[in-house]
């Protein structure tokens, strides 16, 4: 992934068994994280192509919380632009 600045903190979102939606925008000029009015807002550079999309946002989100990409699973929106992710809680490939 391309580099990232400017990330806001979203450690505190590093709750077991917490959900976090996120509005995805693809094919973004650059990568960066917004949070906006209680609306989490995400614009990757890559495409929504075979889950690329997908994986690049939960890359941005990890580095945001502070956290591994795998602790992090997409439950809802596999194609769409809202997606719901769950934090695992250091667990994320138990289950």
């Amino acid at each position: 992934m391309a580099k990232l600045r400017d990330l806001p903190d979203l450690s505190d979102l590093a709750v077991a068994g917490g959900e976090i939606a996120v509005r995805v925008t693809p094919r973004a000029a650059r990568a960066r994280l917004v949070a906006e009015a209680g609306t989490l807002r995400a614009y990757v550079t890559v495409p929504p192509e075979d889950g690329k999309a997908n994986a690049a946002v939960q890359e941005l989100l990890a580095a945001a919380m502070g956290i591994a990409p795998s602790h992090l699973r997409l439950l809802r929106g596999q194609t769409a632009r809202d997606k719901v992710f769950a934090y695992l809680g250091g667990a994320g490939l138990s289950r």
